[in-house]
C-alpha cells in the first residue's frame, strides 16, 4: 500500500501540482490529513487570529493514477476513515445560514474528544459518523481552491463520502491527481451554521480507473443508493443539476425511459443540501438501486 503523509498539502487542486506519489489502478493509498484548521485549532487557547485562512482546508496529495488520462472516470473505494483523537467545532457569524446571529460576537470554539466511535460534547457522547469533506482530481482549466465544490470534486461536505462507500469522479488531466482532506467526525446534513467537527485523520482508499463511463460529475454509490453531487452559486442551481444530472445518469446508463426515471425520482428519489457555507453550494440526488434495476434494462 502507498503511504502518502500530510507534510505533501495543496490548497487549491491544479494540473501543475507535482504528485506526492504515484498509485497503479486497483492499488490501495494511505491519506494522512490534517484538519481544516491545519491543526492550528488544536492548541488550547488558540483563536481565529492565530490561523491564516490562505491554508485553510489542506488536502493531502496528489496521487497520479497511472493510466488515468482526460475522459476517464477515477472509482474510489473507501475502504476505511480512521478519525483523530480531538475535534474542533466552532461557530460565528462569517457563514451559513445563522451568521446574522452570531455577527459581531467572539467565534465560540469547542475541543471535543473522539474515541471509541462516540464524540464527547459536554459530556454528552455523540456517535461518530466519519466522513470526507474535501476529495477532488485536477481540473483542465485554472486551479480551484479547496474550499470550492465543482465537477472535479472538492469542498463537497458530502456525508455520503463515508466509508464503505465508492466515489466517481471525472478525470481531466492525465494522472487525475487526486487529493483528500477536511475530515469530519460527524456533520449534519446541510452544514448549516459553520461547519462539522473538524478532524484530522487517516483514509485508506482503492483507486481504479474506468474507460468510456461519460459521466462528467461526482457521483457516489453505496450499498443501497446511487448519488448525484452537484455544486451552483445556489441552492436552487446545485439542486437543479443534481436532479438532471441523476435523470441523464437513468436513463443513459441504466437504461430507463424518461418517464420512468422521472417517475421513480418523485416516487423514491431524496433531494438532499450537502452543504450552504462554502463559496458554491453544494447539494445530492439519491435514489434506491434496487428500484432503479427493477426498472433499468
Amino acid at each position: 500500500m502507498i503511504r502518502v503523509t500530510r507534510d505533501h498539502v495543496i490548497y487549491a487542486f491544479s494540473k501543475e501540482d507535482q504528485p506526492a506519489a504515484y498509485a497503479e489502478p486497483g492499488q490501495c493509498v494511505e491519506f494522512e490529513t490534517y484538519d481544516c484548521y491545519q491543526g492550528v485549532m488544536l492548541k488550547e487557547g488558540s483563536t481565529f487570529r492565530d490561523f491564516d485562512r490562505r491554508f485553510g482546508n489542506p488536502a493531502t496529495g496528489p496521487v497520479f493514477v497511472r493510466s488515468a488520462m482526460p475522459g476517464d472516470t477515477l472509482k474510489i473505494k473507501i475502504l476505511k476513515l480512521e478519525p483523530g483523537p480531538v475535534g474542533i467545532l466552532d461557530i460565528g457569524g462569517n457563514s451559513g445560514a445563522l451568521r446574522e446571529a452570531f455577527a459581531g460576537r467572539e467565534p465560540v470554539i469547542k475541543r471535543l474528544t473522539v474515541k471509541d466511535g462516540m464524540i464527547d460534547y459536554e459530556g454528552i457522547l455523540v456517535p461518530a459518523k466519519p466522513m470526507i469533506g474535501v476529495i477532488g482530481v485536477a481540473p483542465m482549466g485554472e486551479p480551484v481552491g479547496t474550499m470550492t465544490p465543482m465537477d472535479h470534486g472538492g469542498n463537497m461536505d458530502c456525508t455520503r463520502i463515508e466509508e464503505g462507500a465508492t466515489l466517481y469522479l471525472p478525470v481531466s488531466v492525465e494522472g487525475a491527481l487526486l487529493s483528500v482532506g477536511d475530515f469530519h467526525a460527524v456533520m449534519g446534513e446541510g452544514e448549516v451554521a459553520n461547519c462539522g467537527v473538524e478532524i484530522e485523520g487517516r483514509a485508506v482508499l482503492e483507486v481504479d480507473v474506468l474507460k468510456s463511463t461519460g459521466i462528467s460529475w461526482p457521483m457516489v454509490e453505496n450499498l443501497e443508493q446511487w448519488i448525484t453531487i452537484a455544486y451552483g452559486d445556489t441552492l436552487d442551481e446545485a439542486s437543479h443539476k443534481a436532479v438532471v444530472q441523476m435523470f441523464h445518469f437513468l436513463c443513459r446508463k441504466k437504461g430507463l425511459s424518461e418517464v420512468d426515471a422521472g417517475m421513480l425520482m418523485d416516487m423514491a428519489g431524496d433531494l438532499m443540501v450537502c452543504q450552504i457555507v462554502n463559496p458554491k453550494k453544494t447539494a445530492r440526488m439519491e435514489v434506491p438501486k434496487w428500484l432503479v434495476e427493477k426498472l433499468g434494462r
